[in-house]
C-alpha cells in the first residue's frame, strides 16, 4: 500500500507546497499533477464538482504520484465518507470553529476504534495500490486530517482545537478569516488583528505538533510564509495559474485584461 508522502512530510516538519483544483476538470488535474507537486486539493466547497468527477480527478493525481486531497463543503461523516471512500488520500474540513467539530472531522476520517468510519468500497485501495483488506488495516495511518482555521471564532478556540488526537495539519483561509473580522477579505494585509490571528495560531499549532498551512497568491508569499515557519502551503490554484498568465499576456500586448482574475 502506497504511503501518504505529504502526511509523512508534514510529521517530519518540511514544508510541502501545493495548489488548489477549482475548475472540476479531471484533464486540468491530470496535467497539473505532472507539474511537480507534492499534493492538489480539489475544492468541493465553491465549485460546480459533483462526486463522480471528483472521483475521476482523484484517481488522476494519484496516478501521477501525486497526493490526491479534498476540501468538502462542510464538516459531516457523509462527506468524509463518500471523500475517502472515492480515493481521497486526506481532507481540509472548512469552518472548523470548535473542538466538537475537529473531533468529528477526526472521527469521520479514522476507522473503528479510533474513529466512526464505516467500512465499504473499493475505488479507495485502488488509488492507494493495494486491496480493501489491506487498506482497511492501515488506512487511520495514512489519510491526512486537516482542520480549516479561517473564522475568529476558530482563532478563539484554536488550542483546544488543535489539541484533538489525530488533527495532522491546520489550514488557514485568509479571505474568510479576514470576512470574520468585518474586514475586506484579501490574501495579503499588515492588519494587526490578522496579523496577530496568525501567529497565534502558528505558535498553537507548533505547540500542539500539528503542521501548520495558509493560502498565498504566488511563490513569494510562499516563501517568506515558509521562513515564518508554515509547513503546509497553498499557491493560488490552476484558475489562478491560468487567469494570471493570460492576463501577463494582455498586459504585454498592451492590451487590458477585461475578465475577472481569480484570487486564489
Amino acid at each position: 500500500m502506497k504511503k501518504n508522502s505529504v502526511r509523512d512530510a508534514l510529521k517530519r516538519g518540511e514544508p510541502q507546497v501545493g495548489t488548489w483544483l477549482s475548475l472540476s476538470s479531471p484533464l486540468a488535474a491530470r496535467f497539473m499533477a505532472k507539474a511537480g507537486f507534492p499534493w492538489l486539493t480539489l475544492d468541493m466547497e465553491h465549485s460546480n464538482c459533483n462526486w463522480e468527477t471528483a472521483s475521476s480527478i482523484f484517481a488522476h493525481v494519484a496516478e501521477a504520484d501525486c497526493v490526491p486531497l479534498i476540501r468538502v463543503p462542510s464538516i459531516t461523516h457523509e462527506n468524509a465518507k463518500r471523500a475517502l471512500d472515492l480515493g481521497a488520500f486526506g481532507i481540509v474540513f472548512p469552518m472548523c470553529n470548535t473542538v466538537e467539530l475537529a473531533e468529528l472531522a477526526v472521527s469521520s476520517c479514522k476507522y473503528p476504534p479510533i474513529g466512526t468510519r464505516s467500512v465499504g468500497g473499493s475505488v479507495h485501495a485502488l488509488n492507494f495500490g493495494t486491496n480493501a483488506a489491506d487498506y482497511y488495516r492501515r488506512a487511520n495511518d495514512e489519510v491526512l486530517v486537516v482542520v480549516q482555521a479561517e473564522h475568529i471564532d476558530a482563532v478563539d478556540q484554536i488550542d483546544r482545537i488543535l489539541s484533538v488526537p489525530g488533527v495532522d495539519a491546520v489550514f488557514v483561509g485568509p479571505n474568510d478569516l479576514l470576512a470574520s473580522m468585518g474586514k475586506t477579505p484579501q490574501m495579503e494585509t499588515d492588519d494587526p488583528q490578522f496579523v496577530d490571528a496568525l501567529d497565534k495560531i502558528l505558535r498553537s499549532a507548533k505547540s500542539h505538533g500539528v503542521a501548520p498551512g495558509i493560502h498565498v497568491a504566488d511563490a513569494q508569499a510562499a516563501k517568506r510564509r515558509m521562513e515564518q515557519g508554515w509547513q503546509f502551503i497553498a499557491v493560488s490554484s490552476e484558475l489562478g495559474f491560468m487567469n494570471q498568465a493570460a492576463g501577463a499576456l494582455l498586459k504585454d500586448l498592451g492590451r487590458s485584461n477585461q475578465g475577472q482574475v481569480a484570487r486564489y
